[in-house]
């Protein structure tokens, strides 16, 4: 009788708050002006969201927009979702230094990232940018130019038995691209390279490619978000991603006390900040920064230290190789413009192929930016960003209220024709300063977000995306092989059936 009692009070319980959820849906101050993609309560579009894969991601979101409008809400188990591609709700909203707070589907990544600056909010968020920021001074950067360059030595070199002088099949580059990318963010945010290019199979690989394959997939799927109902619905994929979660943290650990080590050699040298006798002309790593770190005069925690460089491996990794990986492909796709940009190169570089790229060149070389900008206007490595308001945002028209999750639509935006003449042409030209397309908003080619929150990597990301570009047309010629990429948003933006293309040596 009793265990009856309790069990008709719970559900009555549950009942309540699912009807309180359903109230305060059907009382939403954006319901009636917003166009809604479902007003079936409680469940919302969760059960339109069965269709929504990685693969066809951008292409259901245009459908929305076309349908719908710029913006739209929805609502998934009582949680309002706004999804805008309009410029002015983009330009309030990342301008605003009050919304600095991510979208809760970020929660996936926090048993890998934890606390790190990707997640982190308020004044711990803020005094963990103030501690990176001099990270990226450009006399930083400069240091960084130089690995950049090595491990972009080192991609060439291993596709060179790839390379026919017919140029008779296509590869796929965005593993290639990724082994390099990943050895490039190890050393220059841990100062340890893990030689993945050399040995693509080894633990610490395989474990960056299982936890953001994995992740991926909950970002698709809102029941896989909460980590019990994760545990629970896909037991594989949880212990897949701790596994792998497990095995970074491990490596990542060992790092952090190799470098303290390291730095209390070099204090012991009796030189603080001065490497030790041997170790002159050692570079400074992010790591070595947080590890002189210091808050209201004490250290950090290792766990705060681990967040971060965590943060700094999962987007500096696969952001970069989409960046590249697609830049690549229109420049094989797009003879003229490829020719164009060798023809600067050459001028630039001569014909030393061991030339090697400094930090200097890239102020000297115009149109290679503008081929990167229109590579990522075109394909950007993260499609959408995602905001929980913290306050009532103004918008034009009205108001979201606060804790609405807003979504924008980076993918829309970049090719909205009423910003971009032609948008889905790739037209470098675009971006050079006297046929600059004007916005409707300051934030209108925003590939690595924009505003306060916006992505503190970018020029070191921008950079590493040229250094890799330079190295690869000065020594092939890309050629338009293979199958057309099929978009796939799995995190960062990817390709379903690679990224492909020919490559021919080139002759000078």
């Amino acid at each position: 009788m009793l265990l009856a009692l309790l069990l008709t009070l719970i559900v009555s319980l549950i009942v309540v708050w699912l009807l309180q959820l359903a109230m305060r849906e059907m009382r939403h101050p954006l319901r009636g002006l917003v166009p809604s993609v479902s007003r079936v309560p409680l469940i919302g579009a969760a059960w339109q969201m069965r269709s929504f894969q990685p693969d066809n991601l951008h292409e259901k979101f245009a459908e929305y927009v076309q349908r719908f409008g710029r913006s739209f809400m929805a609502t998934v188990w009582g949680q309002v979702i706004v999804v805008t591609a309009e410029p002015s709700h983009v330009d309030a909203l990342l301008h605003s230094q009050e919304q600095l707070r991510k979208s809760s589907i970020y929660g996936a990544l926090r048993g890998w990232l934890g606390n790190g600056l990707l997640l982190s909010r308020g004044g711990q968020w803020h005094g963990m940018r103030k501690i990176i920021t001099p990270t990226f001074h450009f006399s930083i950067l400069e240091q960084f130019v130089e690995v950049f360059d090595r491990q972009s030595q080192r991609l060439v070199e291993r596709l060179q038995p790839l390379a026919n002088d017919g140029g008779g099949a296509a590869i796929n580059i965005y593993p290639y691209v990724g082994l390099a990318a990943l050895d490039i963010i190890t050393e220059t945010a841990m100062g340890v390279c893990v030689d993945a290019q050399l040995d693509a199979d080894s633990a610490v690989v395989q474990a960056v490619r299982t936890v953001t394959n994995t992740l991926a997939t909950r970002f698709m799927r809102p029941h896989l978000l909460p980590p019990l109902l994760f545990r629970l619905c896909w037991p594989s994929g949880f212990r897949k991603q701790r596994e792998g979660v497990k095995c970074l943290h491990q490596f990542t650990d060992s790092i952090i006390e190799q470098r303290r080590q390291l730095l209390r050699r070099e204090r012991s040298s009796g030189d603080p900040g001065e490497p030790a006798e041997g170790e002159r002309g050692r570079r400074n790593a992010l790591l070595d920064t947080l590890l002189r770190a210091r808050v209201d005069g004490q250290p950090l925690t290792d766990k705060q230290i681990r967040d971060e460089v965590s943060t700094f491996i999962f987007e500096g990794h696969d952001t970069t190789t989409s960046a590249v990986s697609f830049c690549l492909y229109l420049l094989s796709r797009h003879g003229a413009v490829q020719q164009r940009l060798f023809d600067e190169l050459q001028a630039h570089f001569g014909r030393d192929l061991d030339r090697a790229v400094v930090y200097s060149d890239f102020a000297a070389l115009p149109y290679l930016n503008c081929v990167v900008r229109e590579a990522l206007r075109l394909y950007p490595p993260i499609p959408a960003v995602g905001r929980c308001l913290e306050t009532d945002l103004a918008v034009e028209g009205g108001r979201i209220p606060a804790g609405t999750n807003v979504i924008l639509l980076l993918w829309q935006l970049l090719r909205d024709d009423t910003l971009f003449a032609e948008p889905l042409l790739f037209r470098p030209e675009r971006h050079l300063s006297a046929q600059a397309t004007p916005g409707k908003g300051a934030y209108t080619n925003i590939p690595f977000s924009a505003g306060p929150r916006n992505c503190i990597g970018q020029r070191f990301a921008l950079f590493e995306v040229k250094t890799v570009v330079i190295k690869m047309l000065r020594h092939f010629v890309l050629l338009p092989l293979g199958p057309d990429v099929e978009p796939s948003i799995k995190i960062v933006l990817r390709s379903r059936n690679g990224v492909n293309f020919g490559l021919s040596q080139r002759l000078y």
